[in-house]
């Protein structure tokens, strides 16, 4: 399969990566990709950027050589009553939204609270994509998971950097064959992202796409085969 976009991406404008729109923007253009999302961290994250710098996004073009740009957030999923790091108003104003557990901005509670918590940002109405939620340090029922993400209509991520040796999330692999197991159960589709922080990781889904192979996961769970699949989970841009 074809994967034609990459929708977690980060620039420096995060702080803790590397390279710049247009830098992550050529890189995407160079691997035939058609669409790509910048997300940078939401505001709790340490060193991120402001809210002000989330309100001018309008300003951006929304195609940088030859790619499809969305220009959104990632949000900072706070405690295990699910509250985030961006007001309503604001949040609505981008063009796509993902939320996930982080570190740095949440303490993690039982696997039950864990998933409670999901479900309970899922209900978020600018919500599309729940970000790795592979991260064995953050325990969750996936069943449950999958469950709300089709009650929902959320996207769930399978998350290359999370497969990535490099990377310190926990149980990656092992939680993204439970997931998919589950996902295609209850025929919930998926969204693989790369979760670059440099350019030259834009559009590398390589570890993902060796489980999915292995797993023979169906393509048509698999949103990354056209920018038209994706489209119908954002809200935004219908």
């Amino acid at each position: 399969m074809k994967y034609v976009l990459d929708v977690h991406t980060h620039t420096i404008a995060s702080g803790h990566a590397y390279h710049t729109i247009k830098e992550m923007a050529q890189s995407a253009s160079e691997k035939g990709l058609e669409l790509l999302g910048i997300t940078e961290h939401a505001m709790t994250m340490p060193g991120t950027c402001s809210s002000f710098y989330f309100s001018n996004l309008k300003m951006l073009e929304r195609k940088m050589f030859g790619v499809e740009m969305l220009f959104g957030v990632e949000l900072n999923i706070q405690n295990l009553k699910g509250e985030i790091d961006m007001e309503m108003d604001l949040l609505r104003k981008m063009d796509i939204v993902i939320a996930s557990m982080h570190v740095p901005c949440m303490k993690s509670g039982t696997r039950e609270e864990n998933t409670k918590a999901y479900r309970k940002v899922m209900e978020n109405p600018y919500v599309n994509i729940i970000g790795h939620p592979d991260d064995g340090r953050y325990p969750v029922d996936f069943e449950e998971l999958v469950l709300g993400a089709k009650e929902q209509h959320v996207l769930l991520e399978v998350n290359n950097n999370s497969l990535d040796p490099r990377c310190t999330r926990e149980k990656g692999e092992e939680n993204v064959r439970t997931m998919l197991a589950f996902c295609e159960k209850y025929q919930v589709p998926v969204v693989v992202n790369s979760d670059a922080h440099t350019d030259a990781l834009v559009g590398c889904h390589c570890y993902a796409e060796k489980i999915i192979e292995d797993m023979r996961f169906p393509e048509e769970l698999i949103v990354n085969r056209s920018t038209d699949a994706l489209k119908k989970f954002l809200k935004k841009i219908q």
